[in-house]
């Protein structure tokens, strides 16, 4: 059996029909792929798009999607082996994981860290408890990474740029301000995807503390090494954004200060002209602008780079709906 965990974890050939596929459901939306199927989602943070997204595309395929809150619709579940359960949880994900898979298809996940110990988070142990005691295919729907936006991404680009080969393109993946720490998984997720893809990548923060974990950059490495693109890792905007052809704007908290953001919220504060604006922009290639959103304008980036016909934010918005679709049918084996 297998899951959609990470896109690491899937070949680069189950990737591209992943994305074939995703390209032809947006043509043509419905189908029967998930007919009599149900995928029950269990969100343990908010979203907007990723439900919407998930639920219409299993109704499009003639399936059937149950949302689920633990804490609030559902109730609270523990992940620890071996603890007396005289707290707020009711039940163990033991017997969860394993009773949703006796009822459907697919589980889909959202899970966030917990923002206090990365040593913890970096587990990503709600995910795999899930994929650990379901007996269907398990779905990260966002938790350290995001494997359905890689791929929404990666298809915007392939749309924008006409071609299924990203090869020799140069990728910035660059750091942006937020008042607030963020997940790293978008980060992550992108840092994956564009040197799966063979692009010429830069990782663009503004010190060292920003460098996404050694997981992720190990990940990079060996995707460059397998693909023949690059990654250079820049704190210096202009040289970064020189000729660049995708700008890829995200923000994320520094592992390095993980649980504890007001040692990290100075440095944070003294870099809020990592926007992305009309002159960085034009230090491109003609470069397509893109961010996973939600987005804080003129935080983030300004409302001309955003209302710009370069800004594919929503081409890749939309294309959530159809990758999910696309891996839906792929782990139900409708393909």
């Amino acid at each position: 059996m297998k899951h959609f965990l990470n896109t690491q974890d899937w070949s680069r050939a189950e990737l591209d029909a992943v994305l074939a596929d995703a390209a032809a459901f947006k043509e043509s939306k419905l189908g029967d792929q998930l007919k009599g199927r149900s995928i029950a989602l269990v969100f343990f943070n908010p979203s907007m798009r990723t439900r919407t997204s998930f639920e219409l595309g299993a109704f499009q395929l003639g399936g059937h999607a149950v949302v689920l809150q633990p804490g609030k619709d559902a109730w609270p579940i523990e992940f620890d082996l071996g603890t007396v359960m005289d707290g707020d949880t009711e039940e163990h994900i033991a017997e969860v994981a394993r009773v949703l898979a006796r009822y459907v298809d697919l589980i889909g996940v959202r899970a966030f860290p917990k923002f206090v110990d990365w040593s913890l988070d970096r587990q990503d142990r709600v995910l795999k408890a899930f994929a650990q005691y379901s007996t269907v295919p398990v779905i990260n729907m966002e938790t350290i990474t995001h494997p359905c936006q890689e791929l929404a991404h990666a298809l915007a680009l392939q749309e924008h740029f006409g071609t299924t080969d990203l090869r020799g393109r140069k990728y910035v993946l660059t750091w942006t301000y937020h008042p607030k720490p963020l997940n790293t998984a978008v980060a992550n997720s992108a840092l994956t995807i564009a040197t799966r893809m063979g692009m010429d990548v830069t990782l663009l923060c503004p010190t060292p503390d920003y460098v996404l974990d050694e997981r992720y950059m190990g990940w990079a490495a060996q995707n460059v090494a397998e693909s023949g693109g690059s990654l250079t890792v820049s704190h210096d905007i202009d040289s970064a954004y020189a000729g660049a052809d995708v700008v890829y704007a995200k923000s994320w908290g520094a592992i390095p200060f993980f649980g504890r953001w007001q040692d990290e919220k100075p440095i944070r504060d003294a870099h809020k002209h990592f926007i992305v604006d009309e002159r960085k922009m034009a230090l491109t290639n003609n470069g397509v602008f893109s961010h996973c959103l939600p987005l804080r304008r003129n935080v983030k980036a300004t409302d001309a780079v955003m209302d710009s016909p370069a800004c594919i934010a929503i081409d890749e918005a939309e294309n959530r709906l159809h990758v999910q679709k696309a891996v839906m049918a792929a782990l139900i084996g409708q393909r």
